[in-house]
């Protein structure tokens, strides 16, 4: 559990049928080029919300068979969507890495793996080789193809981000609602794809807290009872009051991505989640510093 990659591929051998479509080593941009002459929809600009360079020459050799073949010993980086993606549309070659000197880095194939339950299809993750840490970092990324949003609104071409360095530890990038018929309550993790737990009987509203990457405990556990209580959501009252709580329980756990349910059983507006620093660590194992994220409305 402290890699995504071993995560990804005791997924796979567990009798996952996805990786062929979840997975694209295409060099370039499959999609129609001028997607608004074919079917006469003017999309919106998508962005970008981090991408985060996760591993440096980190992947294990397993990763060979569990993401991509040239996955062992590359790098890892996670690049984050501000709305869920269509695979459909997306291949290795709609990414482009630059690193501090220039250079043009190599993607050798992208997977949305492990991020694959419903509601979670905004976390792709990027194999190749991206430059070195120590001597050339890759310091931005760039979509360069027509890449789409799942309900085909948003182009994400053009889209840009700066890259944050393999040092830094893992931060919450996006919180927001949870719609009902994504809830699954009382779901048990379990193997293949969509496995992350559920929350609770009980529970009144679901925030999900996406981080930057894949987040564990330091001797890679899954986030505990503490952990729990120290997640913080605001709560806007009817009154116009605030109230702060810790989620009664969380879920979202089991599947190796970088997502959580912080189940609430308190009702209000969720506006603001936080999360103290040096309790989690990304497959770096890296500590987080202190994190707080908006919760879109």
């Amino acid at each position: 559990m402290k890699k995504w990659a071993i995560l990804v591929l005791l997924l796979c051998l567990a009798g996952c049928d996805l990786p062929s479509r979840a997975t694209n080593q295409f060099p370039a941009d499959e999609t129609q080029n001028d997607t608004t002459a074919v079917d006469d929809v003017v999309r919106r600009q998508g962005k970008l919300l981090s991408a985060f360079f996760g591993l440096d020459n980190g992947l294990p050799i397993s990763s060979n068979l569990g993401i991509c073949l040239g996955g062992g010993k590359a790098d890892g980086m996670p690049v984050i969507f501000d709305h869920e993606v269509d695979i459909k549309s997306m291949q290795a070659g709609d990414f482009r890495v630059l690193t501090q000197s220039g250079k043009i880095g190599k993607v050798t194939c992208v997977t949305l793996f492990p991020a694959i339950d419903s509601g979670e299809l905004r976390t792709a993750l990027l194999v190749g080789e991206f430059g070195s840490a120590n001597d050339d970092p890759p310091v931005t990324v760039e979509i360069v193809g027509n890449l789409l949003s799942l309900d085909q609104t948003i182009n994400y071409k053009s889209a840009f981000t700066h890259i944050t360095p393999l040092v830094s530890g893992p931060t919450m990038v996006l919180a927001e609602n949870v719609p009902a018929a994504q809830w699954q309550l009382g779901k048990t993790a379990g193997s293949g794809r969509g496995s992350g737990s559920g929350c609770p009987t009980g529970t009144i509203q679901i925030v999900r807290a996406v981080w930057a990457g894949g987040v564990v405990m330091a001797n890679g556990d899954e986030p505990g009872d503490a952990e729990r209580l120290l997640y913080k959501v605001q709560l806007d009252q009817s009154d116009g009051t605030h109230m702060v709580v810790s989620p009664f329980a969380l879920a979202d756990l089991g599947d190796g991505d970088n997502n959580h349910f912080l189940c609430l059983d308190t009702p209000g507006s969720p506006r603001l989640v936080s999360f103290p620093a040096g309790y989690l660590v990304d497959p770096n194992h890296d500590l987080n510093p202190d994190t707080s994220v908006s919760v879109l409305p």
